[in-house]
């Protein structure tokens, strides 16, 4: 006889944040959010909002940390959040701490390789912005 691990995943409340509007109507509101959330930082940092049927933001997190300029990013991390929270679509943000929200080749080709992820696993990729001193929308921008 062996012995298997029984296991259960979870997914826990840390902590809440008031928000104006939980539905996202642009990119815009995305913007309002995610500056708000990563305010102060100085690394780049890689934040997930999940959104249920109606684009109401059901969590948001952080994916992952960065340097100055880059950070490594694998699509496993960024699903494992989206699909214990029952994410219909998911919206990508992060930061460049220089202020500049021009995208890099690394922000497109890890978005192209998010968004293929998320039609594989029925999680549509809705956005992937650039945050600074203003704001890019890899959507508006017809990456996504």
């Amino acid at each position: 006889m062996n012995r298997i691990n029984i296991v259960t995943i979870k997914m826990e409340k840390v902590k809440s944040m008031l928000v104006d509007n939980k539905n996202i109507g642009s990119p815009k509101d995305v913007y309002k959010i995610v500056s708000e959330y990563l305010d102060g930082v100085d690394r780049e940092h890689l934040a997930l909002l999940t959104l249920d049927t109606k684009n109401k933001i059901t969590s948001i997190s952080t994916i992952c940390i960065g340097s100055l300029n880059a950070s490594v990013v694998h699509p496993r991390e960024v699903f494992k959040p989206a699909i214990l929270s029952n994410a219909a679509s998911i919206i990508l943000a992060h930061n460049h701490p220089s202020g500049d929200t021009t995208p890099s080749k690394e922000d497109i080709s890890i978005t192209r390789r998010i968004k293929d992820g998320g039609d594989l696993l029925g999680i549509e990729l809705l956005d992937h912005l650039i945050i600074g001193d203003d704001y890019t929308s890899l959507k508006e921008k017809g990456i996504v």
